[in-house]
């Protein structure tokens, strides 16, 4: 019986919010955090899940970086949203529905404002969110720290991309089990 706090590959969706190029200066482990969003989206891709990724305001702040859009489909449609929380977009709740997803892996930029927004909003909206937090960060560590703790203190489960992906294959057995170790090696 799988408990209730481990991913289930029929239920879970990845969310990245606002991974954007103009973080990549004041961010000091950008490119660590971009790669390993990076594996997260081809790690959802390579099971066959949903994903869904925000851009805050992609006129000030820039596209996605170009690391994750590397690793989506070139049709991939990115939510431009202005609201903090990616759940104040009413393309991203009505993507998400329509995804039939109840468990969320997130991830992205920064914890301390547009993650843990999103974070809080989907848990007000019955979702079991699963933070990724070697998929987030902020300007400032302190920041970053407030967020986690509470994010975690109000209900997010901490996890991270290779928690995730074997959450979800759940068997050396899985169809998908080599493929997805050779992407986390």
């Amino acid at each position: 019986m799988l408990h209730p706090k481990i991913l289930d590959r029929n239920r879970a969706a990845l969310i990245v919010v606002d991974f954007q190029e103009a973080f990549r200066s004041p961010i000091n482990d950008f490119a660590q955090i971009a790669a390993r969003i990076s594996i997260a989206v081809r790690g959802f891709q390579i099971l066959n899940l949903p994903i869904i990724v925000t851009e805050q305001y992609p006129k000030g702040l820039g596209k996605t970086s170009e690391e994750i859009l590397l690793s989506l489909p070139p049709d991939f449609e990115i939510i431009e949203k202005t609201a903090f929380s990616s759940c104040g977009a009413s393309q991203f709740m009505e993507k998400l529905r329509a995804s039939s997803a109840t468990q969320i892996a997130l991830c992205g930029l920064e914890a301390h404002v547009c993650v843990n927004q999103t974070a809080h909003d989907l848990l007000n909206e019955n979702f079991e969110v699963h933070l990724l937090t070697d998929c987030v960060s902020s300007r400032f560590t302190p920041d970053k720290e407030t967020a986690l703790r509470k994010m975690q203190g109000n209900g997010v489960v901490p996890s991270s991309v290779e928690m995730a992906l074997f959450e979800l294959m759940r068997d050396a057995k899985h169809e998908q089990f080599k493929e997805i170790q050779e992407l986390i090696k």
